[in-house]
C-alpha cells in the first residue's frame, strides 16, 4: 500500500541539514512497514536492527559511542558494507535499547553522512520525556494510521485517480459523488489501521475486521501494564475506556468525572498524558480567542479527545455496520464523522486544529493555514443550517469557513462546501481558493 508519508521520507533524504530520523506513532500504524519500503526504493540497499530481537546487537552501543566504530560492527555483524548516503540503517524498537538511542546524537554531530532511521512501540512516551532522547538533534515524522485518500488508492485505483483531480472550482459527478460517499462509509467502519486494510481487500470479510480490530483494541491494553513506567495501568485503562462515553455527551468536553465517579484531574492527569504520548488519542485544545497563533490561547484545562483511528473508534463505540452503510440515524454519529474529520486534519498541517466554544456558539475545529484562522463546521448528512457558524464567521471577520458534510462541493458565500472524503486534500483545495 503506498503511503503519503513517502513523500516527506524523500525530502528528508535530500536535505542537506538532514538529521537521524525518528518516526513517532502509535503501535501498528506501519512505522515498520513504511521504513523498509522507502529503503527498498530509494537506496542501494538498508539495514535493519530490531532491538528486540537482536539483543546481542545492543553490546555493540553499550560498549562504544564512536559512530565509525559502531557503523563497522554492524557492518560486520550484517555481513553489508555500509555506504554513506546509499545506505539506509534502521532501528526498530529502539525503546528496548537507550543507548542507540543516545547514539543518534552522536551520528548527528560527527556521522552525518549516514542515514539513520528509528522507530518503536510506544516510543511517543519515551520521546514525551525530554532527557529520553537527543532533543533538537533528531528529526520526527509522525506517522497515522492510512487517511481517507491512501484507503481509496489501495482498494480503487480509477475512483482514486478521479478523486485526486478534483479541484476547488469543480462540479463534481453526481454518480462520482456517491461512489466517493460509498467509499468513505466503508472507511468510517474499516479505519486506516494497515493491517485491517490489508485484511478487507484481501478477504472482504466484515467479521474478520472487527476481530482484527478487537485484536489491535486488547494489544494497546495489554501496553498499559507493560510500558507505562512510573504511570498507574489501571487509570490509564480507565482513562482510555472513558473516550466513547466522553464523546457521547452533549458536550463533548473531557471531564474526569466521567471517567469514574468523583474522579479528579490530579488523579487521572498522568494517565491521559500517557494514551495522548502513546498516540492513542488526538487531543484537541479549546482556545480563548480566535486568532494568531492558536498555541497562544489555549486552555489548557479545556480539551477534548479523540481516537486517532475512525475504525477502531467505531468498533469502541459498537457501532453496527448496517447504521453507517444504510446511513441510518444513531446518537454516536456526530463524533464519529468529527473524529474521521480530525485524523484527515492532523496528517496534513504544521499545527494541530482547536475548537472554539464559549456561552453563545461552539465551533468544531479551527485551523491555521497561511496566516489565516479557518473555521470548520462538521456535518453528519446534508443539513447545511449552522446559524451559529454564520455568526461566528460575521463576528470575526472570517473571509472563508469550512463547512464538511455529504453535500457536494458548493461555494456559499464565505462557507465552502466540502464533500467529507475530500477532508485529506482540504490544503490543496485551500492553495488553489481564491478568497
Amino acid at each position: 500500500m503506498y503511503r503519503n508519508a513517502i513523500e516527506k521520507l524523500k525530502l528528508w533524504k535530500e536535505d542537506i541539514e538532514r538529521k537521524p530520523l525518528i518516526l513517532k506513532g502509535a503501535r501498528q500504524v506501519g512505522k515498520t512497514y513504511l521504513l523498509k519500503e522507502f529503503a527498498k526504493n530509494y537506496y542501494k540497499n538498508f539495514v535493519y536492527i530490531n532491538f528486540d530481537t537482536e539483543e546481542q546487537i545492543k553490546d555493540i552501543f553499550k560498549k562504544s559511542k564512536d559512530p565509525q566504530r559502531i557503523i563497522t560492527e554492524l557492518s560486520l555483524v550484517k555481513d553489508l558494507k555500509i555506504e554513506p548516503k546509499h545506505t539506509l540503517i534502521i532501528f526498530d524498537e529502539v525503546q528496548e535499547c537507550p543507548e542507540a538511542l543516545n547514539s543518534l546524537k552522536y551520528f548527528y554531530e560527527e556521522a552525518n553522512q549516514y542515514h539513520i532511521t528509528a522507530a518503536g512501540s510506544l516510543l511517543g512516551t519515551l520521546l514525551a520525556k525530554p532527557k529520553s532522547y537527543p532533543v533538537g538533534m533528531v528529526d520526527i515524522l509522525h506517522v497515522y494510521p492510512l487517511t481517507f485518500d491512501e484507503f481509496l488508492r489501495a482498494s480503487d485505483e480509477s475512483l482514486f485517480k478521479y478523486y485526486s483531480m478534483i479541484s476547488v472550482n469543480d462540479d463534481i459527478i453526481e454518480i462520482m459523488h456517491q461512489k466517493l460517499l460509498d467509499a468513505f462509509n466503508q472507511y468510517l467502519i474499516i479505519g486506516g489501521m494497515p493491517q485491517v486494510v490489508n485484511s478487507w481487500l484481501n478477504t472482504r470479510d466484515p467479521i474478520r475486521i472487527s476481530n482484527l480490530q478487537n485484536t489491535i483494541l486488547e494489544i494497546y491494553e495489554n501496553d498499559f501494564s507493560k510500558h507505562n513506567g512510573s504511570v498507574n495501568s489501571g487509570r490509564i485503562l480507565l482513562a482510555f475506556r472513558s473516550l466513547v462515553p466522553q464523546l457521547s455527551k452533549e458536550n463533548e468536553k473531557f471531564i474526569y468525572g466521567v471517567i469514574r465517579q468523583g474522579a479528579r484531574a490530579r488523579e487521572f492527569e498522568e494517565a491521559v498524558e500517557w494514551i495522548v504520548s502513546a498516540g492513542l488519542v488526538n487531543r484537541v485544545y479549546n482556545v480563548s480567542q480566535a486568532q494568531m497563533p492558536l498555541k497562544a490561547y489555549d486552555i489548557l484545562n479545556c480539551f477534548k479527545l479523540f481516537s486517532f483511528d475512525t475504525g477502531l473508534l467505531k468498533q469502541m463505540a459498537g457501532i453496527p455496520n448496517q447504521a453507517i452503510i444504510l446511513d441510518e440515524p444513531f446518537q454516536f454519529k456526530g463524533p464519529l464523522i468529527e473524529n474521521f474529520v480530525l485524523q484527515q486534519l492532523n496528517s496534513q498541517f504544521d499545527f494541530p486544529p482547536r475548537y472554539f466554544a464559549d456561552n453563545n456558539s461552539e465551533i468544531d475545529f479551527l485551523i491555521q493555514n497561511q496566516g489565516q484562522i479557518i473555521p470548520i463546521e462538521v456535518k453528519a448528512g446534508t443539513d447545511k443550517s449552522a446559524p451559529s457558524f454564520k455568526r461566528f464567521i460575521d463576528k470575526n471577520n472570517a473571509k472563508l469557513g469550512i463547512r464538511f458534510s455529504k453535500r457536494n462541493l458548493k461555494q456559499d458565500g464565505a462557507i465552502l462546501n466540502v464533500p467529507l472524503y475530500l477532508a485529506p486534500r482540504l490544503q490543496d483545495l485551500l492553495k488553489n481558493h481564491l478568497v
